[in-house]
């Protein structure tokens, strides 16, 4: 095998440091110490060694930083002088993780893991070191073996225990601290201690990652789900992924099961399937399978254990296989533990944790999570005890209140009725009830058309004859009625409808007249006809009528709108509900002849009919439904005061479709509110439930996280709306062009304020790439600049140079936008010189800030020779030129910078060529020869005072709004000037702006503005 180089190994070790963590990682970081043991280099040998520990540590292989800590243990013990301030430093530091390392490895002796730890607490002592880490380390080894005396008084004296620079840091020990009050069963105390870096207020490597996967089940427990909820979706985009945060992916799974939410926790189960096998480090893969197992245990009493899970080694498992296979493995790990330990105490927590039960029903967390599949099988078996023998009394009551919620048309008469059909099919047929054995039939047979099932009017033909045959005319005329209904909604002929509707007609007329509900039914067969007619009508029309929507909302004759409200006049005092009815299409006939204003009357008529009727649900479609109209009228107020109605009155309502419609219709007229934005991410999370219990995920349940991702983001919660954006994307791509540029924007914006420039530019690019096809080209060339502008700030010059490009070159096809062209000029001048810039580089940039200029000097002539211009048109296009020459002077200033960068190190290198010149053509300081760079610097700083103080008066002329642009002009010559020996000049320039701001009037001068100025004089005559 060929050996390495010192050179090579210096090299691997740079770029091992900056491979992304894991056992790919891990294993160059093994070859790169035997081949620096190989050549006998001792100081890269140890420096390889470290890399090799700090390799361990971020992986799931922790575990294995014990041998080369004991390596370079010894060869600290061997020559400590070898061994420089920080090297000393992280060996000590190290020894933290070690004693961490050993307690969570069980095949390491009791009395080894209590020596190291002893051995820990002898150096740190002689070096002169807090005992502070000592006493943690010890607290957790004395937990792990139950020993909670001692526990106790390593947790006091850790916390007694001064800080120094052996300390972890705050979040870190905020994490041990409070983690320790959960054992103790203070969830609150450890929340209290916690919240600190949960707010961000302290933060490290891995925090507050872990903290937000630890703070969950303490959240739940408290009642405190909002935050739970959050801290789910924040806290799992951070840990996503990360090997060495596998015990926290654990939690999350587990928090998934026992919240409801069994179908998310799957899927983050998948996406964690790679790491499934088992793990070096077994305490690791102990917390990680252990909230697998939560979960396995749930999906399989709610009946999905037979179901597909992922595959463990390579090998396919059903849920419950794999829950048994883990569970085997976990407590074979956890007995270990034990053994070791001399206790139960690591097994009894396991089983514990393992059987834990929910702690709420159904917590909705807001993001995309795919519906489980109906269950094969379940442990338990709800349905043998719903159908158990129930007291005839008890089910005749139930029948009772069915037939009372069916005449009073109450939302909750499909689900009695599900109930009674379960109660009779339990009994023997010859002990049912005809008439009861009929209504069930009926249920079933409505249930049928309603869905479009193809033997619907079979079954409502059935229920008819049946009926009939009971003696239940009024009964047979509603089916009869149902039939034409039935006929319509599956297309049939318009003549056959027509005859059905006339059955229907007569067969209501001739109940007899002491009938309480004949009026209600030739009243029900007329609103039919009337409403059916409309539909047959658009139809015989032509195709260009025949809208497939519910018939009586797809166009609006006079004809039709006279019927209705003939019919309003007609029942409005005896049969109030149907009027209502009628009042609604009244108001959608308006809406469809273009006329919002005339519908409103009608809508608010309609759902207040409903209400004083004492069918409050009836008015909530109307009350929606206006609503809207009165957000398409921008009058918000009332808008909201309708939805408000509307979400009120649909208390009793059970169709899941129609609360996600009235809960997304409050939240998207709140978010446009400048104060309201909590509260309407309250209603967008509880409508994309309910379009997910309707199966609506991908349609209304798309829309609402929408809305929710935006009120988050209004909050600041930018991680969680990128979440639960991300998470229905594919959904909302697939809603049209323009909403699909949209949310890729609206991401994109989402990415860049979480400082993901590279994933914020993808999706910039993506959008800009489904606008390409438009005939209005500014959407993508701002989408282009706005991809350039995260290039550029992920280091991605080329590609950031060519999106800007682009972007130039449409904005340019415009003709209309010289400040976004002037902008991305100045944007491709800064670009110009990074990297490693020459001569040629900074005479681009200064190229592209002079185009720059000429644009806005262009635009400028344009406006002043149109008469119809006003000079406050003009101020925006004067302030970019301000701009513009300030930051021509910038550039100037870093040519100059870079330059004397580039001249001090090669006087350190002493590297100074034969011609005299420092640095070549090619270099960083655009090839100054050395008898002219004076000269040449001088000239340019003389340019930077010039471009900066023409920048101050131009902003001067703009007015009190520009006072800070202007002193910024104005600092920046000022001590440009102090550079090139003129401070006396520099300090009277300053020293009279700062008087001209002392004399303006209270109020003119932003706070603090003055007191800045005044400071920079100050340090100017200093």
């Amino acid at each position: 095998m060929t050996m390495l180089t010192s050179e090579e190994i210096e090299q691997g070790l740079v770029e091992n440091r900056s491979s992304p963590n894991g056992t790919a990682r891990n294993a160059h970081a093994e070859v790169l110490v035997g081949a620096a043991e190989a050549i006998g280099d001792g100081p890269l040998f140890r420096k390889a060694l470290d890399n090799l520990i700090n390799a361990y540590l971020w992986s799931a292989e922790s575990s294995k930083m014990l041998v080369p800590f004991a390596r370079l243990l010894q060869e600290y013990d061997k020559d400590p002088g070898a061994f420089d301030r920080w090297d000393a430093h992280s060996l000590f530091w190290q020894f933290k993780w070690v004693a961490t390392a050993i307690s969570d490895s069980p095949e390491i002796p009791l009395q080894s893991a209590v020596g190291w730890l002893d051995e820990m607490e002898r150096r740190y002592r002689v070096a002169g070191y807090s005992e502070r880490p000592v006493r943690e380390s010890e607290l957790w080894l004395a937990d792990a073996i139950g020993d909670d005396d001692r526990a106790e008084r390593a947790h006091r004296a850790w916390l007694a225990a001064e800080r120094d620079d052996m300390s972890d840091c705050h979040a870190c020990e905020l994490n041990g601290q409070g983690a320790y009050a959960v054992l103790r069963g203070e969830d609150a105390r450890a929340l209290e201690l916690w919240q600190p870096v949960l707010a961000g207020e302290r933060t490290c490597a891995e925090e507050p990652h872990r903290l937000l996967a630890t703070s969950l089940l303490p959240l739940l427990r408290l009642g405190r789900s909002d935050e739970a909820r959050s801290h789910h979706v924040r806290g799992y985009r951070m840990a996503r992924g990360n090997e060495s945060l596998l015990p926290s992916i654990g939690k999350h799974i587990e928090f998934c099961a026992l919240s409801g939410n069994e179908s998310r926790g799957l899927e983050i189960l998948a996406e964690h399937a790679a790491h499934m096998s088992p793990l070096v480090n077994v305490d690791d893969q102990l917390a990680f399978h252990g909230g697998i197992l939560v979960l396995l245990r749930r999906l399989t009493e709610l009946g999905h254990g037979q179901s597909p899970a992922v595959p463990y080694e390579g090998v396919p498992h059903t849920v419950s296989e794999l829950h048994e296979v883990l569970r085997a493995s976990s407590l074979e790990i956890a007995h270990r533990f034990d053994a070791r330990n001399g206790t139960t105490r690591v097994s009894e927590r396991f089983l514990a944790r393992i059987g834990r039960e929910p702690l709420v029903g159904v917590l909705p967390l807001g993001v995309r999570s795919s519906a489980l599949p109906r269950p094969t099988a379940a442990v338990t078996t709800p349905a043998a005890a719903a159908v158990s023998p129930v007291p005839a009394a008890d089910v005749a009551e139930l029948v009772e209140r069915a037939r009372q919620a069916r005449e009073q048309r109450h939302p909750a008469a499909d689900a009695l009725w599900a109930e009674v059909a379960v109660r009779v099919d339990a009994r023997p047929a010859d002990e049912v009830d005809p008439l009861l054995a009929a209504d069930v039939a009926d249920h079933r047979a409505l249930t049928a058309a309603r869905g479009g099932a193809a033997n619907a009017a079979e079954l409502l033909e059935a229920v008819r004859d049946r009926y009939r045959e009971l003696r239940q005319a009024e009964r047979a005329a509603l089916a009869q009625l149902r039939l034409a209904s039935a006929a319509a909604q599956s297309g049939a002929e318009p003549q056959r409808i027509r005859e059905l509707l006339a059955v229907a007609l007569k067969a209501a007329e001739a109940l007899d007249a002491d009938e309480p509900l004949r009026g209600r039914r030739i009243a029900l067969a007329e609103l039919s006809s009337i409403r059916v007619e409309s539909y047959l009508r658009s139809l015989e029309e032509g195709p260009e009528h025949a809208h497939l929507h519910a018939p009586g909302q797809d166009h609006g004759h006079g004809e039709l709108a006279a019927e209705l409200g003939a019919f309003v006049t007609a029942y409005e005092e005896a049969l109030p509900d149907l009027a209502a009815e009628a009042e609604e299409m009244l108001g959608r006939v308006a809406l469809s002849q273009g006329e919002p204003e005339r519908a409103l009357p009608f809508l608010a008529a309609s759902a207040a009919r409903a209400v004083a009727a004492g069918l409050p649900w009836q008015a909530v479609d109307a009350l929606v439904l206006r609503a809207g109209v009165l957000m398409s009228l921008d009058r918000p107020e009332e808008a909201q005061e309708a939805a408000r109605s509307a979400l009120e009155h649909s208390a009793e309502v059970t169709e899941p479709e129609t609360h996600g419609v009235v809960r997304l219709t409050l939240a998207d007229i709140l978010l446009r509110r400048a104060d309201a934005a909590a509260e309407a991410a309250e209603h967008a999370l509880t409508a994309a439930h309910w379009f997910d219990q309707a199966g609506l995920t991908a349609d209304g349940g798309a829309q609402a996280r929408l809305v929710l991702a935006r009120a988050y983001a209004r909050e600041g919660r930018h991680a969680d709306a990128a979440e639960v954006l991300q998470s229905t994307l594919p959904d909302l791509l697939e809603h049209g062009e323009g909403q699909a540029v949209s949310v890729r924007e609206f991401l994109g914006d989402l990415l860049r304020q979480l400082n993901d420039p590279r994933a914020a530019a993808e999706q910039y690019l993506l959008a800009a790439e489904v606008a390409k096809g438009w005939e209005d080209t500014r959407p993508q060339a701002a989408l282009a600049q706005a991809a350039a502008e995260q290039l550029s700030a992920a280091r991605m010059d080329q590609e950031a140079t060519a999106a800007y490009e682009r972007s130039l070159e449409l904005f340019r096809v415009t003709g209309d936008a010289p400040i976004a062209e002037v902008r991305i000029l100045r944007s491709l001048a800064w670009l110009a010189p990074r990297g490693g810039a020459g001569a040629a580089a900074w005479a681009r940039a200064r190229e592209l800030m002079q185009q720059a200029c000429g644009v806005l000097e262009a635009a400028l002539t344009e406006h002043a020779a149109d008469a119809g211009s006003s000079e406050g048109q003009a101020s925006p296009l004067r302030a970019e030129l301000a701009q513009t020459w300030l930051q021509l002077a910038q550039v100037l200033d870093w040519r100059v910078t870079s330059h004397e960068q580039s001249e001090d190190y090669e006087d350190d290198e002493d590297d100074e060529d034969e011609a005299g010149e420092v640095s070549g053509d090619d270099g960083n300081g655009g090839g100054f020869p050395r008898a002219d760079v004076d000269a040449d610097i001088e000239a340019l700083r003389l340019e930077e005072i010039e471009l900066t103080a023409r920048a101050g008066e131009l902003y001067a002329e703009l007015g009190p709004d520009h006072l800070g642009d202007r002193l910024q002009c104005v600092q920046y010559a000022a001590w440009t000037e102090q550079e090139i020996g003129r401070a006396d000049a520099g300090a009277t320039r300053l020293a009279a702006l700062v008087e001209e701001l002392g004399a303006m009037p209270e109020g003119v001068v932003p706070d603090g503005l003055l007191e800045r100025a005044r400071s920079s004089l100050d340090s100017l005559r200093s």
